[in-house]
């Protein structure tokens, strides 16, 4: 197992390291060392690794992540996960600003709280996060499932499309054209299955409220037009 010291190597170094394995390699599980809140840590892995990092990052941890599995052991800064293709990142911690930004597939799992913009603009990724989000979670939100087992913050999903968005606590406000909708058996299943992958076995799936997109801002309508500004 490479053990790589931040402390003693170049971030350079590392992400180099990392980017140089392929689907063939035998090198499948890395150990980070001090990261002591460094930016870009394992980002752009492409291959079907393990990277453990013991302790805090900065920005950007684990983005477009493909295929690797990633954990940080702390909490993670902006950006964490942004414009993830596939694979798993995983936060022991609480991650600041827009965690998992635009992703487009993937699992996203916070054990800890978000702050706000989680899951902004995301194409496809899964997200579940453990404690709460902060403001705007979901803005703009084209694709995938963002699961909430604390509280949202103001705002959410505001300018919705097609995600789904699941909160098990209280919502402080919904977002331009983000309602409450019925949550049915097929809702049940894949936000348990979600939870299952996630490690969460002590809340129900029943427990959650699920939010998603009214419609109404697909195409400019005279009558909705104070909900563009």
């Amino acid at each position: 197992m490479p053990v790589i010291d931040l402390a003693q190597t170049g971030l350079r170094e590392l992400n180099a390291a990392l980017h140089s394995q392929g689907s063939g390699t035998n090198e499948t599980l890395w150990e980070v060392l001090n990261p002591r809140g460094s930016h870009a840590v394992a980002v752009g892995v492409n291959a079907p690794i393990a990277v453990e990092i013991k302790g805090s990052v900065g920005y950007y941890c684990a983005g477009m992540n493909r295929e690797a599995s990633v954990t940080v052991y702390g909490s993670a800064g902006p950006g964490v996960a942004e414009n993830m293709m596939s694979g798993e990142v995983r936060v022991k911690g609480d991650a600041s600003q827009y965690a998992g930004a635009t992703g487009k597939g993937g699992l996203l799992i916070i054990e800890g709280n978000a702050s706000s913009r989680c899951g902004i603009s995301m194409k496809g990724i899964d997200i579940v996060v453990r404690g709460s989000i902060g403001h705007m979670s979901a803005f703009m939100a084209q694709a995938g499932h963002l699961v909430v087992c604390g509280d949202a913050g103001d705002a959410l999903g505001d300018s919705i499309y097609e995600a789904k968005l699941f909160v098990r606590g209280a919502v402080k406000s919904l977002g331009a054209d983000c309602i409450e909708k019925e949550m049915r058996g097929e809702h049940l299943h894949a936000l348990q299955a979600l939870l299952n992958r996630a490690g969460i076995v002590d809340v129900k799936a029943s427990d959650f409220k699920r939010y998603g997109s009214a419609r109404k801002l697909y195409n400019f309508s005279v009558d909705h037009a104070d909900a563009y500004g």
